[in-house]
């Protein structure tokens, strides 16, 4: 979800063939911008479930609790 000044563009479906093209260019941007952030995003949760488990086995528990905690593989962990 975009919120931060950009909303999906609308259009009409009587609009003439300057603002279709106008419309489908903000289209595009628009759901280029969403696709940015969402990406943006999933990488920071999987830095973040990296961190966790670095802590985790640094601080001992044991890689099943680790796995469970952050979803990592036992390889993942290992390789931590």
């Amino acid at each position: 979800m975009v919120s931060k000044g950009y909303s999906k563009p609308q259009r009409s479906p009587n609009s003439p063939p300057e603002e279709r093209e106008a419309y489908e260019e903000s289209l595009k941007y628009y759901r280029d911008l969403k696709n940015v952030v969402d990406t943006s995003r999933e990488e920071g949760r999987e830095e973040e479930k990296v961190e966790i488990a670095k802590a985790m086995k640094k601080n001992g528990e044991p890689i099943e609790k680790i796995m469970t905690y952050t979803g990592l593989t036992e390889e993942e962990i290992k390789a931590l």
